[in-house]
């Protein structure tokens, strides 16, 4: 399976992109990312491939989320 790669005009827009996907996990699952991220981390979840590519957006969603908030630090 080949990877599409999806290339956004600013970091807001990435983090609203990948907020989105993770809303869908979040309805079909019925858990919060923060909470399916702590289950899966510690082992208490399987290692599906939508749990997989879930924690992955949920990662990518905290480093996009972490880079943002430095940059308005900077600014204020």
């Amino acid at each position: 399976m080949r990877k599409q790669k999806i290339e956004y005009s600013s970091p807001l827009e990435a983090l609203i992109a990948i907020a989105k996907r993770l809303q869908t996990y979040e309805n079909r699952f019925h858990i919060t990312s923060e909470e399916f991220f702590d289950k899966f981390s510690k082992g208490q979840l399987e290692d599906s491939i939508d749990f997989t590519e879930w924690s992955n957006d949920y990662q990518h969603y905290l480093s996009i989320k972490f880079n943002i908030e430095g940059l308005l630090k900077n600014v204020a």
